[in-house]
């Protein structure tokens, strides 16, 4: 496996769960982008074959992608912020643009590559505000911030690529799938970056200070990090599998009872972990952020025959039972592999959607 990203949040999480299984991680990214970071608190870098490197690097990208020989790549790095790509727009759109160039140019040139999987965000679509249902995967894309416009150019790299020159059956190499997924706002623990509402949460209540809310009315496709990972790792099997059939965009995103409004979150959050943790709004002036976001995920339902396993309180549970236990001293790789398995274990219920 070849995992770009591994030493972000999601990153984290994933090479933790691939390891656990047994994989072979090679990981390639920038070091760690917070202090603290779960990277470093889980010890990541003892479980993978870890290079320090920017993917705009595209010689040295292609190099360790080649020295690796992976079957199956996963592409998670990315500058991940809204809020970051408005105060650097030239680095969002060349990390997560010429990035994915780069990435998949140093696919072609390695023989082994079998399935590749391109990570973008829910943002990727044009936002309309409807309030009546998801957004589907032929959708058009667009993106009024730089964040949002750089994932939707990465999905129309990846699919420009794909009908290029790994179009089935004369791939280049042979038997190369690309598909992208687009996830909805993933939480849980570890997550430290800034400008993100559930970290801000946890900075807020370790301080013993008020969480104030930038877009309390904001409507977002809530997850637990762990339930686009499992779409993410389904995917890459069938791609590897039969890849002709799936190599195309998927949305895995969570029910529609899950796309709650960011206050409802918050208080959510506020409840479970008591100790006085309170909430207000932050009457300041913000960029923009769209108001409205739900995936639809019927695609993957059906054809996949993936489904959300924890709903969102159970995630904000877990969030919150994981920040407690690290604060207290606990090992934060057991608590992210005690959770993997918890989730692997949960049953599979359709709830809808």
């Amino acid at each position: 496996m070849f995992l770009t990203g591994h030493t972000g949040f999601k990153g984290s999480w994933l090479s933790m769960w691939l390891a656990s299984m047994g994989a072979e991680v090679t990981g390639y990214a920038l070091p760690p982008p917070t202090d603290p970071s779960l990277y470093r608190l889980a010890r990541v870098d003892s479980l993978v074959r870890s290079t320090i490197a920017d993917v705009r690097d595209a010689g040295k990208l292609a190099r360790a992608l080649a020295d690796s020989r992976p079957d199956v790549v996963f592409h998670m790095a990315a500058q991940p912020l809204v809020r970051e790509s408005y105060r650097a727009p030239v680095e969002t759109y060349a990390v997560n643009v010429m990035g994915t160039v780069n990435l998949l140019e140093a696919v072609r040139g390695c023989g082994t590559v079998r399935a590749v999987v391109n990570v973008t965000t829910d943002k990727c679509y044009e936002n309309r505000g409807w309030l009546w249902g998801g957004y589907r995967e032929d959708e058009p894309l667009g993106g009024h911030d730089p964040y949002s416009s750089s994932k939707a150019c990465s999905e129309l790299v990846t699919s420009a690529y794909r009908r290029s020159f790994f179009k089935a059956g004369e791939s280049d190499p042979p038997g190369t799938c690309i598909a992208s997924a687009r996830a909805g706002n993933v939480i849980g623990g570890g997550d430290f970056a800034a400008d993100r509402v559930i970290p801000d949460c946890v900075r807020a209540v370790l301080k013993g200070e008020m969480i104030l809310l930038r877009n309390p009315d904001a409507i977002r496709p809530w997850q637990h990090v762990l339930d686009p990972l499992s779409g993410y790792l389904l995917l890459a099997r069938k791609l590897y599998e039969n890849g002709e059939r799936f190599a195309s965009a998927w949305n895995f995103g969570p029910e529609d009872s899950d796309a709650r409004t960011v206050e409802w979150l918050v208080r959510r959050f506020c409840e479970k972990w008591g100790e006085g943790a309170m909430c207000g709004v932050d009457r300041g002036e913000h960029p923009h952020e769209a108001h409205h976001l739900k995936l639809d995920i019927l695609k993957a339902r059906t054809a996949l025959g993936w489904r959300p396993r924890w709903d969102l309180p159970t995630a904000i549970d877990r969030v919150v039972d994981w920040t407690r236990r690290n604060r207290d001293g606990a090992d934060a790789r057991e608590e992210c592999l005690g959770q993997i398995g918890d989730f692997v274990s949960a049953p599979v219920e359709d709830r809808g959607g």
